[in-house]
């Protein structure tokens, strides 16, 4: 039986060992691991490069913590940097759509003079009779957009002296353009050449073989040569204050402002002026504030 060695001498050794370890471990130089798809995590922390080494610098270096503080807002605002621009982009987007949509272009006007014999012939059997100041050779049909009272755009049909067809064309579309609302646009033979019937739809008319009221001279609509815009908004209104169309008597206070109401100078007006046409609302005494025509009778 060998003889134990004192307690001292049996852990002189790994003492030792463990000292010599120390020693080298704080004179030696790191050196870099390999980086790659094959380093380990361990390598990559010793590096700096993974969370370890970003770790061990925090905890022994200051600037190190400052950079490290400073990659990571980086790679934040860069999350956010992307998301903003996609934001952006999206807001790019829904900004182009509603531009897309404030930018509509406008509907846009059709019209047309409608020509030959049989064209005004057939539509007038109830407004042109023999004995009429004017022959249907010497009318000519319109057909023309018009937009509603209900914001909607319509097809509607006036009839003219061939004189006067393309002017009075012109006009529809200016007003067409202007958004100026008219609620009906139909020959007056859609009520039997009925002017009182015409005015109380607040019909827009034009050719209507007939006297004027009260009197045995032609009317200017005998001579396709007048048109009468929303009678209803716009009623005649006598001296003595009788209305026509009665159901237009709240739009005999003209400093009422309604739509489809002419005024001075606004932009109906103007249009017909340019066509030569004047208004029956500038009219002494009695006054035909639905009233335009070529002569200004």
């Amino acid at each position: 039986m060998k003889p134990s060695l004192p307690r001292l001498q049996r852990c002189l050794p790994p003492l030792l060992i463990l000292a010599c370890l120390a020693v080298a471990g704080c004179s030696a130089t790191p050196t870099p691991g390999p980086t790659g798809a094959g380093s380990s995590p361990e390598a990559n922390g010793a590096a700096g490069t993974g969370p370890g080494g970003a770790a061990t610098a925090a905890a022994s270096d200051g600037t190190a913590v400052k950079s490290a503080s400073t990659r990571q807002p980086q790679a934040g605002s860069g999350a956010r940097a992307g998301s903003g621009a996609r934001a952006g982009s999206g807001a790019r987007a829904g900004s182009g759509a509603q531009a897309a949509v404030g930018t509509q272009a406008a509907p846009r006007f059709r019209g047309s003079v409608v020509t030959g014999r049989d064209a005004v012939r057939n539509r007038v059997r109830w407004s042109w009779r023999r004995g009429c100041p004017v022959g249907p050779v010497e009318l000519r049909l319109l057909m023309a957009d018009y937009g509603g009272f209900d914001k909607r755009v319509h097809r509607g049909e006036l009839v003219v002296h061939r004189d006067h067809a393309r002017r009075v064309l012109v006009v529809l579309e200016k007003l067409f353009k202007a958004g100026y609302p008219i609620e009906r646009l139909k020959l007056v033979d859609a009520y039997r050449a009925d002017d009182d019937r015409s005015m109380a739809a607040n019909n827009t008319s034009g050719f209507n073989c007939r006297r004027v009221s009260g009197s045995s001279s032609w009317s200017e609509h005998a001579f396709g040569r007048a048109i009468d815009l929303n009678p209803l908004r716009n009623p005649y209104v006598t001296r003595g204050g009788r209305v026509s169309p009665p159901a237009g008597r709240p739009y005999a206070n003209r400093a009422r402002r309604a739509a489809g109401m002419i005024h001075a100078n606004d932009l109906v007006v103007r249009a017909f002026a340019a066509a030569g046409w004047r208004w029956g609302g500038y009219w002494s005494g009695s006054r035909d504030y639905q009233h335009f025509s070529s002569t200004g009778r």
